[in-house]
């Protein structure tokens, strides 16, 4: 049900502190970086659905020898497809010539991947193209290893149609219009001119062409071409990057708007989007694995040499709450602690929308996801079933009514009852992941339990997030109707997306949010339509702001309304039609008080309060509107040329 489109992208990367020798020695296996590197991606599986991509730099390689690799692909199963082919061209290669592929030689010589630096990407998105193209890592290739590039990244820019146009002002061709191409040539610029400064020096101090690579691999500042490179980049991102000489950088937002966490040992130096992964894969205790600060940058120089630096001023740190309610994987244990919270704070709501007693509701959730925060919400109705029921029993002891009739009533009766109802066919994600003929596929992705609820019960399905409503009306609301309840109840654990994101979650367009929908619903029915029109007016004037001067006009849409009000609406809009059922359906969303209650820490919100942490988010929204206005489609961030 969570339908919105997205970019949430995953990153893994592993740099060996060792030679592969002695993994082999130790492990049994000169693959050991490549197998972890697997490992790590296939522990994130779940950012990554559409394509995935792998890169691998060599050190000290000899001049004439290929020292970069790539693969990608966007077919089904291209994770396990990628890995499973490349070992079975390494011992196909063995049968051929007769080398022994468990040699670490042979490996390092001949195996593409038997390299010390290791990179994947997992791609997870619902909207742009479907080709290998489009999955990361992008190679910028030259015949100089300091000026070959290799970059991935989970990121997003809001100003990728600027960023475009200061490349073709410096005189750049930009062949591609997309924030990663954009981010590729950037770095890519400034890495170049870090080389030929360095270069013309050395050869202006007669320094032989023979100790020419060795020295400018020597001098290149990592840290200060990413610094350069960012200045001007608004959004939200984490970049891994490598150079062909086999130095290595990754970075965080300012505002750590996505996620980065490392691990350093004495065998190896590993990123990844998700902290789990990196505990799991690497036997590491949670205090071993950091995140990145904000606005950080971890350089790895070719000689394992780490530098922990900052390419930009921290601002006020916002990490993605979208992480916490539903891209990480719930076994990291805060993510779990908090999503049960998230469950359990919708348990006023939840009591009060059911309408009767508990023995007379069947609890659920949807989809998978939602699972943990279902957990949460049990527990939480437990606790207040069992308060209700001290409180009964107090009452009928001091009133001299307390027998056993009560006792049974209040002890043995009237519990939360849970259920798994609703079944997701996972093998429909693929399909659906296309907006052409989505309504006609999103209808038969889920099946339900039968025979479980009954004619007097209301079923309570818990969602994770609501956005365009458009899984709730056109499958999950007809299918869970089969089951004839008295009423359905559907809640969000996150709140009622009101604003675009344009920081890696590409929920871009306003006119397909059901509270933006909801919101000018009812502005129509009391004939508002002014109101709209002035909002479209002020947003146009907001855009020829300064992006750091600009504020959120399209809070003008929801200011007149409640909350209560907007998911009454909603309930409405999406109730099915033309369906044999006619009962009542309830939208529940999560307060914004709430979820920072179960959010421990600082919290990005911007898609709940239209207050951004970058000035690109501002145009953004503002942008959205009058896009949505005049009737065009397609992402408010990407501006033409």
């Amino acid at each position: 049900m969570s339908d919105f489109l997205t970019h949430e992208c995953g990153i893994a990367a592993v740099r060996l502190r060792k030679p592969l020798e002695y993994f082999h020695d130790r492990y049994g296996s000169a693959l050991w970086g490549f197998n972890k590197l697997f490992l790590l991606m296939e522990k994130q599986h779940n950012r990554g659905q559409d394509g995935i991509g792998i890169g691998c730099n060599k050190l000290n390689v000899p001049t004439g020898e290929p020292y970069v690799f790539r693969r990608r692909s966007s077919e089904r199963d291209a994770l396990s497809a990628i890995f499973r082919k490349e070992i079975k061209n390494l011992f196909k290669m063995g049968r051929k010539s007769g080398l022994d592929p468990k040699d670490p030689a042979v490996v390092r010589e001949h195996f593409d991947f038997g390299g010390e630096v290791l990179m994947g990407h997992l791609r997870y998105g619902t909207s742009g193209e479907f080709d290998g193209g489009s999955c990361h890592p992008y190679l910028r290739r030259s015949n100089w290893p300091t000026r070959t590039l290799m970059v991935m990244g989970n990121f997003n820019m809001t100003n990728t149609g600027s960023l475009n146009q200061t490349l073709i002002e410096r005189g750049q061709h930009p062949v591609f219009g997309t924030d990663t191409q954009t981010v590729l040539e950037e770095i890519g610029f400034h890495l170049d001119e870090a080389h030929t400064d360095i270069y013309r020096r050395l050869r202006d101090e007669n320094v032989s062409g023979k100790d020419m690579p060795d020295m400018i691999s020597k001098e290149l500042d990592l840290e200060r071409i990413v610094a350069e490179s960012a200045a001007p980049w608004d959004g939200g991102y984490t970049i891994c990057g490598a150079v062909g000489n086999g130095d290595m950088f990754v970075m965080r937002d300012p505002c750590g708007i996505r996620p980065c966490h490392m691990l350093i040992t004495d065998e190896v130096i590993a990123f990844a989007s998700e902290r789990v992964p990196l505990m799991t894969v690497f036997e590491a205790d949670e205090k071993q694995v950091k995140a990145l600060d904000p606005g950080a940058v971890i350089t790895i120089k070719s000689d394992g040499s780490i530098h922990d630096g900052q390419f930009a001023t921290p601002k006020k740190y916002l990490p993605c709450s979208f992480e916490r309610i539903y891209f990480s994987r719930g076994n990291d244990p805060q993510i779990y602690r908090e999503r049960k919270a998230m469950g359990a704070a919708l348990v006023d709501q939840v009591v009060d929308a059911i309408e009767g007693p508990m023995e007379n509701a069947v609890f659920s959730f949807v989809p998978n996801t939602a699972e943990t925060a279902w957990y949460g919400l049990m527990d939480g109705l437990r606790v207040f079933r069992r308060q209700q029921v001290r409180s009964e029993i107090l009452k009928a002891q001091a009133e001299g009514t307390l027998d056993e009739k009560t006792l049974d009533d209040l002890i043995l009766r009237n519990w939360p009852r849970g259920e798994k109802i609703a079944h997701k066919d996972i093998k429909m994600r693929t399909f659906i992941a296309q907006e052409k003929g989505r309504d006609l596929l999103v209808s038969h992705v889920y099946d339900i339990t039968y025979g479980v609820v009954k004619p007097n019960d209301a079923l309570v399905a818990l969602d994770d997030s609501i956005v365009r409503g458009t899984t709730l009306k056109k499958s999950i609301l007809k299918i869970l109707s089969r089951t004839s309840p008295r009423k359905i109840v559907v809640c969000s654990t996150a709140p009622q997306i009101r604003y675009p994101d344009c920081y890696g979650i590409d929920m871009s367009e306003l006119g397909k949010f059901i509270a933006f929908q909801a919101a000018v619903a009812l502005h129509r029915r009391a004939g508002r339509q002014s109101l709209l029109d002035r909002i479209y007016e002020e947003c146009r004037e907001e855009l020829k702001k300064p992006a750091d001067q600009m504020v959120n006009r399209v809070k003008g849409v929801y200011d007149p309304f409640t909350a209560e009000e907007i998911s009454a609406e909603i309930s409405r809009m999406v109730t099915p039609e033309e369906n044999e059922w006619h009962g009542e359906v309830q939208v529940i969303f999560q307060t914004i008080e709430n979820l920072h209650a179960a959010i421990k820490g600082p919290c990005g919100d911007w898609y709940f309060t239209g207050d951004y942490p970058t000035p690109g988010g501002y145009a953004t929204v503002n942008l959205a509107y009058v896009r949505w206005f005049d009737g065009i489609g397609g992402r408010s961030y990407d501006l033409p040329l």
